[in-house]
């Protein structure tokens, strides 16, 4: 074969290689402006009831005095003895803060008179979280007591990485998916792909309404004069979760 003969051989290969790929890339655009993408916007919730795995309890030391430093002394000195209750009572672990503090002056503020000092109060709540449910009475009765006046409220929790907020939140994530299916099966086609997901939230409330303070408090006492335990039952929670997931759907036209 000539050397002429031979480059027009290669020119004619190069050509159909050429040609051929020309052809896929059309092929290809065609196929993308025939199955366009359009992103959807759908949103999954769920609601389920679970078991609380941690409580929180507020109390509060109230002391009085005609002087500022020693209604604030006599506070510091119950605050610890409480403090150190709440450690030998509430279990493994506990996390104790305090999570108010103040002293105020208290006032004489009797009709046609200027107001006039009379005191001071001093007031620190101290807040426990424990995970050991059973023991929440005997730490409000362990912190009564060692000086603790005022329970200002007790709440029962799932921590934040409960096991039942992965449920729910995994169980919120699937109906939005079956929503975004849906929504690709009307228009003919399919989901492509999730392009983001985003939580909306997840809470978890008492699945019955709770008894208000006053009654709690009046029970409390009357379990204080009969030298039993504080009875403290803890009650399910209704765990909701909400999620927004973007998808990408191919449509058929």
């Amino acid at each position: 074969m000539s050397a002429f003969a031979s480059s027009f051989a290669k020119r004619k290969r190069i050509s159909f290689v050429i040609g051929s790929i020309l052809m896929l890339v059309f092929a290809a655009s065609c196929s993308s402006h025939s199955a366009p993408l359009t992103r959807v916007t759908v949103a999954g919730e769920t609601s389920m009831k679970a078991q609380p795995d941690a409580a929180t309890v507020v109390l509060s030391i109230i002391t009085q005095s005609p002087q500022a430093l020693k209604a604030q002394q006599d506070n510091a000195r119950k605050t610890e003895a409480v403090i150190q209750a709440l450690k030998a009572s509430a279990g493994a672990d506990p996390e104790i803060k305090t999570s108010d503090y103040s002293l105020q002056p208290q006032y004489d503020e009797r009709y046609n008179k200027l107001p006039k000092i009379i005191g001071y109060q001093a007031r620190n709540s101290v807040m426990v979280t424990m995970g050991d449910l059973p023991q929440v009475g005997a730490v409000i009765d362990a912190a009564s007591r060692a000086g603790a006046n005022s329970v200002e409220s007790v709440s029962f929790i799932l921590r934040d990485n409960s096991p039942a907020r992965g449920q729910a939140l995994a169980e919120a994530s699937r109906q939005a998916l079956i929503k975004a299916q849906s929504i690709a099966q009307a228009m003919g086609g399919k989901v492509v792909r999730v392009v983001e997901q985003q939580e909306a939230g997840t809470t978890g409330t008492p699945a019955e309404s709770e008894a208000d303070n006053n009654a709690y408090s009046m029970g409390l006492n009357v379990a204080r004069m009969a030298v039993k335990p504080t009875p403290v039952q803890a009650g399910p929670l209704n765990v909701s979760s909400r999620v927004q997931v973007v998808v990408e759907v191919q449509a058929r036209l």
